[in-house]
C-alpha cells in the first residue's frame, strides 16, 4: 500500500455485535487481530481496548479517533436501518463512509452523498452489489460520460446455486440445506429464495446509476419457491434453464423493474452463469451491451471491494 499508493491504513477501532469493542488511537496491533481471527476459538476484542469503552454503536462512532468509517452490518431490505443511521452519524461527524451494505445505498444514497460532500468527504459502496466487482466505480471513472438505458442479469448467487442443484434432481429444501452447509444460505433463506436480496440490488443499481428512488417493495420480486421439479424437467426438455433474472431500465417513457424466474436458452449469456457466479449486462448509448461476469466469489471478494473504496478515498485525499 505504501509503495503503490503512498499511504498506510491504520485500524484504530472495531465494534462488533458478538466479539466486543476495542479502540486504540495509536492503531490496533494487526498481527494480534490476525491471530485472534485465525485461532477459530471464541475471542473478545475488548482485551485490546485502550479506552475502557462504554456505550452503544453511536457512542463508538462519535468517540473513535478516525477519518473513515467502514460499515458491514447485516442488511435490512425494508428500511436500511440501523446501518443507515450509523452512516448518518459518521457523515455528520465528518468521516468518509465505506459500506458493503445494500440497505443504506438504497434508502440513503442521495442523503449520504450530500452529507459527506458538505464536509469534503466521500461515500463509497463498491461491495454493495456483486461483491467487489467494479460496478459503481466503473461509471464514476471509465464510463463517466456514458448514458445508461437499462440492465439485466443474475444478481443473487444463492438462488443461482439452488437452481443448479434442483436441475441435478434435488428439491428446493435439499438444495437449501446444501447451501447452508457451505455457508451460502442463511438460517432463514427467505431473503434469497423469495427474491428480496435481488430486489434490493435492482433498487440500488436503479437509484445510483439511473437516477431512480426505488425500494425493494417497488420491485415486487417473485422468488424461486414456485419452481417445481416438473418445471425444471420441462425446461431441460427444451434445452433451457431456469434463472432468477433481474432487470431495470427505460421502456419508452416508463422506468420498469422486475425480479422473477425465467427460462433461459443457450443463446443468452445468462445460460452458462452457474453456481455462485453473478452477471450483469448494461445497455448504454455508446455500448449496446456491456457485460460483467463474477465467477465464484468469496468473502475475500467483498473485502477487496472495501479495500478498493479505501484506496479511492486515499487517492482523493492526495489530490
Amino acid at each position: 500500500m505504501k509503495q503503490k499508493f503512498d499511504f498506510l491504513p491504520r485500524i484504530t477501532a472495531i465494534a462488533t455485535q458478538s466479539h466486543g469493542v476495542c479502540i486504540d488511537k495509536n492503531g490496533l496491533d494487526e498481527q494480534t487481530l490476525l491471530d485472534l481471527l485465525s485461532s477459530r476459538e471464541p475471542f473478545d476484542l475488548s482485551t485490546m481496548d485502550k479506552t475502557d469503552f462504554k456505550g452503544d454503536s453511536f457512542n463508538f462512532i462519535q468517540q473513535v479517533p478516525a477519518s473513515i468509517l467502514a460499515e458491514t452490518t447485516p442488511v435490512n431490505p425494508r428500511s436500511g436501518l440501523p446501518a443507515l443511521d450509523y452512516l448518518r452519524a459518521g457523515a455528520k461527524r465528518g468521516l468518509h463512509l465505506i459500506t458493503a451494505n445494500k440497505g443504506p445505498v438504497v434508502y440513503g444514497f442521495r442523503e449520504l452523498t450530500e452529507l459527506t460532500r458538505q464536509n469534503g468527504r466521500l461515500f463509497r459502496f463498491e461491495s454493495a452489489v456483486m461483491d467487489g466487482a467494479p460496478i459503481f466505480s466503473l461509471f464514476r471513472g471509465p464510463l463517466a460520460g456514458a448514458q445508461i438505458h437499462g440492465f439485466y442479469g443474475i444478481l443473487n448467487s444463492c438462488t443461482n446455486l439452488l437452481l443448479d442443484h434442483m436441475r441435478n434432481g434435488e428439491t428446493l429444501d435439499e438444495a437449501i440445506r446444501y447451501g447452508a452447509s457451505i455457508g451460502i444460505t442463511e438460517t432463514d433463506p427467505s431473503n434469497d429464495v423469495d427474491g428480496w436480496d435481488a430486489a434490493i440490488k435492482v433498487a440500488a443499481l436503479s437509484n445510483v446509476l439511473l437516477g431512480q428512488s426505488l425500494t425493494p417493495m417497488d420491485v415486487q420480486p417473485i422468488g424461486i419457491r414456485g419452481i417445481t421439479p416438473e418445471m425444471i424437467a420441462e425446461a431441460e426438455a427444451q434445452g433451457k434453464r431456469w434463472k432468477l433474472v433481474c432487470q431495470g431500465g427505460w421502456k419508452g417513457e416508463e422506468y420498469q423493474v422486475s425480479v422473477k424466474p425465467e427460462m433461459i436458452g443457450p443463446d443468452s449469456p445468462l445460460y452458462t452463469v452457474d453456481g455462485t457466479s453473478s452477471y450483469v449486462s448494461f445497455e448504454l448509448d455508446v455500448l449496446p451491451g456491456l457485460g460483467i461476469l463474477e465467477s465464484d466469489p468469496s468473502p475475500k471478494t467483498t473485502a477487496f471491494g472495501l479495500l478498493a473504496d479505501l484506496i479511492d478515498i486515499a487517492k482523493s485525499e492526495s489530490r
